[in-house]
């Protein structure tokens, strides 16, 4: 008996529409491997048609007043909280997480997220009216960009998504949004929603817009011509491809890449609340996080004792099917980055010591067991590259300076953490790390309010925060004579 696929849909204008020439891809559940529906492969004609929808859309939406925005936003952020359920279990189904993280972990900072920004949209203002020439008058204006084009990743497809539409929509930007091709479920879902309440509070339809397809999809949107910004969450490859194809025409480019986190465990740290905070924020979400707490350096006077520990934390930590309450991570999201996270195991040098894990779990699905690697040297492929799985690496570092070195020798610079009881050592750490956000015997909490973006190879523009909102705003200047 065959089991028929779910349809997935594009959103484009108010409407569910297949791709103009009915390509489809299957959407496989990773923790089955199994498919379970098809979504549009779509092309030129789909993209066109989106955003065309946008363009057209874009001046009402400019022109309201950000009160009347921010009510669309409220009322979104509530229909996201009625229809939870549904949010968690296409979330689950897309990407195989356990549902009660879902549940506790993603819902709630999306509302909240959404009603940040919906705040934020009576925030735009520019600097005081102003004499800066003798007989003129200076002002400036926080403007709209126009037409985003935006595509999210798959580790995190439903909140990704949020941190996307939500600033744009809040500014008076209208969106094209296209989500992986490997987790389109849960975004196509998010456009029944708010094209619900676009249309219940009679609002142009165009204003929010989902096509689904692959990197071919995306390459089209960024290099259409109407957009005037294209965001990416997504790998340093995939955010190279679309800084070049958006400099042909010179669009804004808003990009959140790859993550190396540098961990830094000074001999004076709690041992038992880093290790244990630490294994939580290194295999949250498979470690498929480019804030994961996956690359460690510890003092080497506790080098032993905490390896010990972390191992043993490792074996502690369940991974499983998404029903399951006692897991803390599901599977890998596709068979891809399994192979990906495998091989960086089968290729580890001579001198690298597997503590923990390093294999697969069970033969249905994605999943790959909790893992440690010590004995590292810095200039190891699996310290050097983003493994974006499992696996926690250890290296052991002499004294501050080294650490240091060690932490900003990659080629990423999001997210990174320091672990000391010495307030003078964190805060001449948090200065000489270079990475967008350091935090201090804590690693990967996250809040509306406070920004998240990184610099070298983990791209630039902030998500989150009044600085993300700006992001997705444009400055003009007016200057009149008084004469």
């Amino acid at each position: 008996m065959t089991t028929e696929l779910r349809r997935l849909r594009n959103f484009i204008d108010g409407e569910f529409r297949d791709a103009a020439d009915g390509r489809t891809t299957e959407v496989v559940n990773p923790a089955t491997g199994e498919a379970y529906a098809t979504a549009p492969l779509s092309g030129a004609v789909d993209v066109d048609a989106a955003m065309a929808a946008a363009e057209a859309a874009f001046p009402a939406w400019r022109d309201l007043v950000p009160g009347e925005r921010q009510k669309v936003l409220l009322k979104i952020a509530d229909a996201f909280e009625a229809r939870a359920e549904e949010l968690i279990a296409a979330e689950s189904e897309n990407t195989g997480k356990p549902v009660a993280l879902t549940r506790s972990e993603e819902v709630p900072p999306m509302v909240d997220q959404i009603r940040f920004f919906a705040g934020a949209a009576r925030m735009l203002e520019g600097r005081s009216a102003g004499e800066y020439m003798e007989g003129l008058t200076s002002i400036i204006r926080r403007e709209p960009i126009g037409v985003c084009a935006q595509v999210a990743p798959w580790n995190y497809p439903m909140m990704m998504a949020v941190w996307k539409f939500a600033p744009a929509l809040a500014a008076g930007n209208t969106v094209v949004l296209k989500p992986s091709d490997t987790t389109p479920a849960s975004t196509v879902l998010i456009a029944e929603i708010i094209g619900g309440v676009l249309e219940e509070l009679g609002h142009p339809k165009g204003v929010f817009n989902v096509i689904c397809g692959d990197r071919e999809t995306g390459r089209l949107m960024v290099e259409h011509p109407v957009p005037a910004m294209a965001s990416i969450t997504g790998s340093v490859r995939a955010g190279m491809q679309v800084a070049e194809s958006a400099s042909k025409d010179l669009k804004r480019v808003h990009l959140e890449l790859g993550g190396k986190a540098p961990v830094v465990v000074f001999d004076d740290a709690d041992i038992a609340k880093a290790v244990e905070d630490i294994s939580v924020a290194g295999y949250f979400n498979a470690g498929q996080d480019c804030t994961a707490a996956t690359r460690v350096l510890v003092h080497e006077s506790i080098h032993d004792e905490f390896v010990t520990a972390l191992a043993k934390a490792a074996a502690e930590t369940k991974t499983g099917q998404p029903d399951d309450e006692d897991v803390l991570y599901g599977p890998l999201n596709n068979a891809n980055q399994l192979k990906q996270v495998a091989g960086f195991i089968e290729r580890l040098p001579g001198h690298a010591k597997l503590e923990a894990g390093g294999h697969r779990v069970g033969e249905k699905g994605y999943f790959f067991a909790p893992t440690v690697v010590s004995g590292l040297k810095q200039d190891d492929e699996i310290v050097q590259h983003e493994v974006f799985g499992p696996v926690i690496t250890v290296q052991s570092f002499a004294d501050e300076d080294q650490a240091v070195a060690y932490a900003n020798g990659v080629e990423y610079a999001l997210a990174s953490s320091v672990w000391t009881k010495d307030h003078g050592r964190a805060m001449r750490m948090s200065k000489k790390l270079d990475f967008g956000c350091v935090w201090i015997n804590t690693h990967i909490p996250l809040v509306a309010e406070m920004p998240h973006g990184g610099f070298k190879k983990s791209g630039y523009g902030k998500d989150l925060s009044a600085y993300g909102f700006e992001d997705y705003t444009r400055v003009k200047h007016v200057m009149t004579s008084l004469g």
